[in-house]
């Protein structure tokens, strides 16, 4: 399987979505919200100063995660409207999020200052519901990153970047995270973005080995795909699902990325299609 370059010239590529027969995603250290439709045409669909990372909807709004002042916001009609401010939960950056079908968005916080490399602290996940009440609903996670819903809407699975492992929460009916547990140990990995495919395996964006993984409950892998920069993110999209779209980069420091825009768009076929959220 070899993988192929579909896009270049992002400053860094994050939060893949495949909606409405588009590739949105977040450049985050470009400021800008971007999409891409069949004819491997971009653009830029808003722009925030404050880095969007974490990509949903909910009753067709676009929801975005607003990184440095840590507020979830959504779009309207070109002007950005406040959902949540999240900075008395969160206790640094926020990061990647997941909206499931009830419009719920869950969104990770990184715990402490990744890219001044400040001493670790684990980071929460938050709960913030369509109306914009907020709440922790998991904490003590590794740097949580990447995060999807199974198609019942019964399990969270979250990548632990600094943890090695993802690992999975039942979803009660109110939203509420429990019976936290490891769905996979994956010593030598730092799992990034993530996708789910209708087989119930996690693919995930490993920007240590230049990969993109396909990994079984328990962390079997079973699929490896080399790609040729560093993977942050990873999606499967495409009208049958079976398109994986990898963002890549050969750095993630925002003024590195600023000034040498190394991020691309990878991509190659895949047999068992996407399933879940996002």
């Amino acid at each position: 399987m070899q993988a192929e370059i579909l896009l270049e010239g992002l400053h860094f590529g994050e939060c893949p979505r495949w909606h409405q027969e588009h590739l949105w995603f977040s450049d985050i250290h470009g400021h800008r919200i971007m999409r891409m439709g069949p004819a491997g045409r971009p653009e830029t669909v808003a722009e925030l100063a404050t880095r969007p990372a974490g990509l949903g909807w909910a009753d067709g709004r676009l929801l975005v995660v607003s990184m440095l002042d840590r507020r979830l916001l959504w779009l309207d009609r070109g002007e950005w409207r406040q959902v949540a401010d999240l900075a008395a939960l969160a206790p640094y950056d926020l990061n990647d999020m997941v909206v499931d079908a009830r419009g719920r968005a869950y969104v990770g916080s990184f715990g402490f200052d990744l890219n001044a490399g400040k001493p670790y602290a684990p980071g929460p996940i938050l709960c913030v519901e369509p109306g914009g009440a907020a709440r922790i609903v998991a904490d003590d996670v590794r740097l949580p990153n990447g995060m999807v819903v199974v198609p019942d809407g019964r399990t969270l699975i979250v990548a632990e970047s600094i943890g090695l492992a993802l690992r999975a929460y039942d979803v009660a009916d109110d939203g509420a995270l429990a019976n936290p547990r490891t769905w996979a140990e994956l010593p030598g990995v730092v799992p990034d973005g993530i996708c789910l495919d209708a087989a119930g395996a996690v693919w995930v964006a490993s920007p240590l080995t230049n990969e993109v993984l396909r990994v079984q409950p328990g962390g079997a892998i079973t699929d490896r795909v080399a790609v040729s920069n560093p993977a942050f993110a990873c999606m499967l999209g495409g009208a049958d699902r079976r398109t994986m779209f990898a963002l890549t980069a050969d750095n993630s420091d925002p003024e590195h990325c600023r000034a040498h825009r190394s991020g691309r768009i990878e991509t190659f076929r895949v047999e068992v299609p996407g399933a879940g959220l996002p």
